[in-house]
């Protein structure tokens, strides 16, 4: 794959950029050059605010359309993305080594899925009622756009991550700018090609690939009226603090070292309920933020919660993310392999007892690859149970009874994800509504376009998916009749 653009999609053209600045993906699996794209600066990051406000403000333009009319063209834009879900597959995989088992899944047909869903709730929701006032005479409530919203995406899944921000705002009449990360800006482009092919008006969709000081310029622009931001939580608080001295909502999806609580009945038959269990604790290579990597097992079934974790660890294919074999990609840079290792030998260090993996494969000499890694005897106080890894590496914990369980679950900084496996499915979620947790799973954890999901604590603030995430992108005018 060589794949090089030399412009931005801005205004619903091709523009060229205001530098000679590039960013040069790199195959996550052999380290090879994917190709080259322009990279960002201020001045293009303005034209972008500029041709969104312009489409924003202008008095017929998309703000003003009736929503059905918006469906209609978002409907248009997730055929256009399904047209080139081969392409997506292959570049996301390329890029960040999502294997691309899980990127025909949540690369392709869940982004258009989620834009499919707002395309409804753009036709079936209430934007306007009328209701009888206190004091006499009718008022009428709106449910109006917010304006131009700041979409700064992340690298571990590009498309549904960003389809997010982009479903919801489109409903709601805003326009936005989105600036993928520049570890996976290929995809973007196709992104952009389906939005040009689908017909979405000129400055209602803008990209522009660029680095974090252009992205923080973005967050500040004076014309942006929300940002929407998933990424670390150590820049989520920055950009935190910049739009609360501006005034400026933010919805911010952050990250995580979520629980997976195994109660003392529950089903450990890797046949029955293994492919659930990865897609909680391991799914992307561990690149994931709501992974339960934190698994807390009762004492009297420890041996055995610790044996089956290995064992799905150590039976995983591990391989070129663009095989249809791999489970397990490479980490998305060579830097993010060096921190996942840094934390392994912290494991080791505090003294907790590694079970599997802990190295790097044999025969993949190229690639930035770590074995799938199990530690048990892991303290909750531990770093590796405290701090998010972002990679194939769980902590096993024991606890002594349900109480204990739920402490230790809500003993972090965090609180995005989860999950609680047993045989009774209400015992289930009696436990799961003692978890605080901005989302939760019994025996599975998907998560559902219908459903708000968005963290508490140190994951975030706001909710994204389901009507929730359709109101993240209005704000309310009331009218005294």
């Amino acid at each position: 794959m060589d794949l090089r653009y030399d412009t931005f999609y801005i205004g619903g053209a091709w523009v060229r950029p205001s530098t000679d600045r590039v960013i040069t993906p790199i195959d996550a699996s052999t380290e090879q050059l994917l190709g080259q794209v322009p990279e960002g600066a201020e001045a293009d990051m303005d034209a972008a605010v500029a041709a969104a406000r312009g489409a924003f403000d202008a008095p017929s333009g998309w703000a003003a359309w009736e929503p059905r009319r918006r469906a209609e063209v978002m409907d248009r834009l997730a055929d256009a993305i399904d047209r080139r879900a081969d392409g997506f597959v292959e570049r996301v995989s390329a890029q960040n080594g999502m294997p691309v088992a899980v990127a025909r899944q949540l690369e392709t047909g869940y982004p258009s899925a989620v834009l499919r869903y707002y395309a409804g709730l753009a036709r079936e929701a209430a934007f306007e009622e009328t209701r009888d006032g206190l004091f006499g005479g009718p008022i009428e409530v709106r449910k109006v756009p917010l304006g131009v919203v700041a979409a700064i995406v992340p690298w571990n899944f590009p498309q549904a991550l960003a389809m997010f921000k982009i479903a919801p705002a489109m409903a709601a009449g805003c326009a936005l700018v989105i600036k993928p990360s520049p570890e996976t800006v290929l995809d973007a482009y196709l992104l952009a090609e389906a939005v040009e092919e689908a017909g979405v008006p000129a400055g209602v969709i803008n990209i522009v690939p660029a680095g974090r000081e252009v992205g923080a310029y973005l967050v500040s622009h004076p014309a942006v009226d929300k940002v929407a931001f998933t990424g670390s939580t150590p820049a989520g608080r920055t950009i935190a603090e910049t739009c609360g001295r501006l005034l400026r909502p933010v919805t911010l999806e952050l990250g995580g070292k979520s629980a997976a609580i195994v109660l003392d009945d529950a089903e450990l038959d890797l046949a029955e309920i293994g492919e659930g269990l990865f897609g909680s604790t391991l799914l992307n290579n561990g690149q994931t933020c709501f992974l339960g990597t934190r698994v807390l097992a009762p004492r009297s079934r420890y041996a055995e919660v610790v044996d089956a974790f290995t064992a799905l660890a150590g039976s995983l294919t591990v391989g070129d993310a663009r095989d249809s074999a791999t489970q397990i990609g490479p980490m998305v840079t060579a830097r993010q392999r060096e921190r996942v290792e840094t934390y392994i030998a912290k494991g080791r260090g505090e003294g907790a007892r590694l079970t599997t993996g802990g190295g790097r494969p044999d025969g993949l000499d190229k690639g930035w690859f770590v074995q799938p890694t199990v530690f048990a005897d892991v303290d909750n106080s531990s770093v590796i149970a405290q701090e998010e890894i972002f990679g194939p590496v769980l902590s096993l914990i024991p606890y002594d009874d349900v109480d204990h369980a739920v402490r230790i679950a809500n003993d972090s900084d965090f609180g995005l994800g989860g999950t609680v496996w047993t045989t009774d499915p209400e015992r289930g979620a009696a436990v799961a509504h003692r978890v605080r947790t901005g989302t939760i799973g019994v025996n599975r954890y998907i998560p559902d376009p219908a459903a708000p999901f968005g963290g508490v604590k140190a994951s975030g603030l706001g909710r994204e998916l389901g009507p929730e995430g359709l109101a993240a992108y209005q704000q309310t005018q009331t009218i005294y009749l």
